[in-house]
């Protein structure tokens, strides 16, 4: 008998409209890092659209999952992860393009370190500023205030102001945060146990956004760290996949932080009321500056 070989990594990668996207990602990972192999799970979360068929014809080593509907963001990483059998797992989004070097570098952090719950290295634009997200704090109302009305923008290299997205830190440096992004979410199995011990490691609860935040605030929560590297990266073409209303998105947005803020902070009915009406102006903030300006949100501008 042949013994099954584990791989050292598993990626999740769950598709929704990415048949644009997903064979560049794809193509960029490797098939093995020191120590194994990488294992490579889609889930196809929008049928129809063509990218089944690119993964099947074009890279019949990946684990293709196709649900049949659309399950959502954490539900769908949920089946994947159900699937996976790396000691350390990826959560990838299609439109990222990768590198061998970065999947190595961040595996071996987590191999020496296991105090850390997750990590994410400086994540990209196409035009090569940085992707803010990829590094955040867990937001005071102070620190979204600043964001929405501008302030963290003109002062971004000022700790009282830039408490949203870090911009006060170094690009390159490495150091602990309160959350990373969901395009990219390293982690070990033995940690993803730790606050996910029936598989659910995303809350199904929140369809398409917030999750990343939520599982950030457990894993935080748990006593474990979130690492932002910025000492090697990603490219992170950010948001193709399902950009086609940016209004809608942004409202999204903002609704689905409000539910993570009420799940973990809103201990009383002050609380609910605060959070509701906070993220509520904020929102209906966003989408007037967004009309007038045309941008999506308010925010700094991004460090290189």
């Amino acid at each position: 008998m042949i013994a099954t070989v584990m791989p050292i990594l598993s990626i999740i990668i769950v598709a929704y409209r990415s048949r644009n996207e997903i064979a560049g990602c794809l193509e960029s990972l490797p098939s093995e890092l020191p120590g194994g192999k990488v294992e490579v799970l889609v889930v196809d979360n929008s049928p129809g659209d063509g990218t089944d068929t690119i993964v099947r014809e074009r890279f019949p080593g990946v684990t293709l999952l196709t649900p049949g509907s659309n399950l959502g963001f954490g539900r769908a990483n949920n089946l994947g992860y159900s699937r996976a059998h790396g000691d350390f797992i990826l959560f990838l989004n299609p439109d990222t393009v990768g590198n061998k070097g970065a999947l190595a570098h961040c595996v071996e952090r987590l191999k020496s370190d296991p105090a850390i719950g997750l990590i994410s290295p400086r994540l990209l634009r196409a035009d090569g500023s940085l992707d803010l997200a990829c590094r955040r704090s867990i937001p005071t109302l102070w620190d979204g205030f600043c964001r929405a009305s501008g302030l963290a923008a003109l002062f971004p290299r000022l700790k009282l102001f830039a408490g949203y997205n870090l911009t006060h830190l170094p690009v390159t440096g490495t150091y602990e945060v309160g959350a990373i992004n969901g395009a990219f979410m390293m982690a070990t199995r033995s940690a993803l146990v730790t606050v996910a011990p029936d598989g659910r490691v995303f809350d199904e609860a929140f369809f398409m956004y917030g999750d990343d935040l939520d599982l950030c605030i457990r894993m935080g929560k748990a006593g474990k760290r979130i690492v932002y590297d910025g000492s090697v990266s990603f490219v992170h073409l950010k948001g193709l996949s399902v950009a086609r209303d940016r209004r809608a998105m942004s409202r999204a947005i903002f609704d689905a932080n409000r539910d993570v803020y009420l799940k973990h902070f809103a201990r009383t009915g002050f609380d609910r009321f605060k959070y509701r009406t906070a993220f509520g102006a904020w929102k209906w903030f966003s989408v007037v500056v967004a009309g007038i300006t045309g941008r999506r949100e308010v925010r700094p501008p991004a460090p290189r």
